[in-house]
């Protein structure tokens, strides 16, 4: 079974994410709170813990839920295999749609100059959120494959 591990904001860009309880996905915006949310394809960032275990391995000091600046922090699901326009239920009532995997990493970034050699670029993903709803560490996420371009429209 496919899980959040952690459920993560910030306030700043480019800045570590701080765990939280409860968080609120409000449609097509992202979550309550986040820096990153918006109107845009990259609203909620997804990393799977076992990327952060593999960048625990380059080294063993500060690495934690949150440092990548990821939004959710996953357990289960190989998040950089999803084709784009996939479809995540994440806990009772949300959904995502997957729309970007990985992402190109801008000089000075301030969490690769924490962490060094950032995971995010390579194997973190973004979403939209389709459906809002509250998400808590512990629930479950479902694929869904992409619906087809007809039924989107």
């Amino acid at each position: 079974m496919a899980k959040i591990i952690a459920v993560n904001i910030s306030e700043k860009k480019g800045t570590p994410k701080k765990s939280i309880d409860e968080g609120v996905l409000i449609e097509n915006f992202g979550f309550e709170g986040d820096a990153h949310a918006g109107k845009w394809h990259r609203q909620v960032s997804l990393l799977a813990s076992e990327s952060i275990e593999k960048a625990k391995g380059m080294r063993t000091d500060g690495l934690c839920h949150g440092v990548f600046a990821e939004n959710l922090t996953t357990e289960g699901i190989t998040l950089y295999t999803l084709p784009v326009g996939t479809l995540l239920k994440v806990g009772d009532e949300a959904v995502l749609e997957v729309t970007q995997i990985g992402k190109e990493c801008h000089e000075g970034c301030a969490i690769s100059k924490l962490v060094g050699q950032c995971v995010m670029p390579r194997e973190g993903i973004f979403a939209k959120v389709i459906k809002g709803g509250r998400v808590r560490p512990g629930d479950e996420i479902s694929v869904s494959e992409a619906p087809k371009i007809k039924d989107r429209i």
